[in-house]
């Protein structure tokens, strides 16, 4: 019995170490290109890490996982706190789920400014979705990426999308530049709002309103189905007021109730749609085209910046300019043209 009790021991143990280390990135991109969720989930912890060597595997891994969209649909979803973007996710997903989707959400908790933490509570929000097989949710911190999507949301809807999974929704945390962010990364881009909240367009900021492609009035239940009809018309004649979009896709204005699951259908038959008539005319395909563009010269920008900064000879200047620039010794624009000079000197 003793020896069966060790044989056993020093197989918990071989089980244990196994599970500490860490795999390769072919073993990485093997799972996850047949859709192991683990393995979408370490991918996605690769590219979001800041270390050097992290960072080198995730552009391997990423480069492996190129092309494999599979037909895929990205949808942006942002609306000020309180709108009930998880709800409407939730809601959503299930009913794509229904039809013979594999739904991905990646959603974004703001970072405290202070503690730098984050909650990460979309899972807890979403209770329902994330026990179904066919779904996917990676909640992620905003860190200090501006915008109100995380760092890296453009390369983990890569990663889901290698993964197989064909829906892709990101969700934002609803401040700042999170509309323009998240526009610049996805194929449809939804805002939610609420109606009996005040003036409804005297809030709104011009670009919002450009940019979006649909504008859902959500919680249009109960008591407050005349206000979401009255705020449906008003949003309705002001996005008349627009230029048309470059696609000649005129935004559509709806109303639905994501907590009792009404208007859910009707909106994802306006994104099929939408998805349809901006692949016939090739605008689908150009505004990825434009995405990818982006995407490398946003990598250009933070690959300059990294070299400055890990620069030795930079870091050895850079703190006593600061010093002379807080004391007022120095002009900002006097320092930062020494140090991009000893910057240059050695490149």
């Amino acid at each position: 019995m003793k020896q069966s009790k060790n044989i056993g021991g020093g197989s918990v143990q071989r089980i244990k170490a196994e599970r500490k280390k860490i795999p390769s990135v072919t073993s990485v991109v093997r799972d996850l290109l047949h859709g192991d969720k683990i393995a979408l989930s370490r991918a996605i912890t690769l590219i979001e890490s800041t270390t050097e060597s992290d960072r080198i595997k995730a552009e391997q891994l990423l480069q492996r996982c190129l092309g494999r969209d599979q037909n895929s649909i990205r949808i942006g979803i942002t609306g000020v706190p309180g709108v009930g973007k998880s709800t409407f996710i939730e809601a959503l997903g299930k009913h794509l789920i229904s039809l013979g989707y594999k739904v991905a959400v990646l959603t974004v908790d703001p970072s405290s400014t202070l503690s730098k933490g984050s909650i990460l509570g979309d899972k807890t929000r979403m209770p329902q979705l994330v026990q179904e097989p066919d779904a996917y949710i990676r909640p992620s911190p905003s860190g200090p990426t501006l915008g109100g999507v995380a760092r890296r949301t453009r390369e983990a809807m890569t990663l889901c999308e290698a993964a197989g999974f064909t829906i892709i929704l990101v969700e934002t945390v609803g401040v700042g530049q999170s509309e323009i962010a998240v526009h610049s990364m996805v194929d449809f881009f939804l805002l939610l709002q609420l109606a009996g909240a005040g003036d409804e367009l005297q809030g709104m900021k011009r670009g919002i309103i450009e940019m979006a492609d649909a504008i859902a009035i959500n919680k249009a239940d109960g008591n407050n189905v005349r206000e979401a009809s009255k705020a449906r018309s008003a949003f309705e004649q002001a996005l008349h007021l627009y230029p048309p979009k470059y696609n000649g896709w005129q935004p559509r204005v709806m109303t639905c109730s994501a907590l009792r699951n009404q208007g859910i259908d009707d909106i994802w038959e306006m994104i099929s749609h939408y998805v349809d008539v901006t692949k016939d005319k090739d605008s689908f395909v150009e505004k990825r085209r434009a995405q990818n563009k982006k995407w490398f010269q946003e990598a250009v920008e933070e690959a300059l910046y990294l070299q400055f900064y890990q620069d030795k000879s930079v870091q050895k200047k850079l703190e006593s300019l600061v010093k002379q620039v807080e004391t007022g010794k120095k002009t900002p624009f006097k320092a930062a043209a020494e140090l991009l000079g000893k910057f240059e000197e050695r490149h």
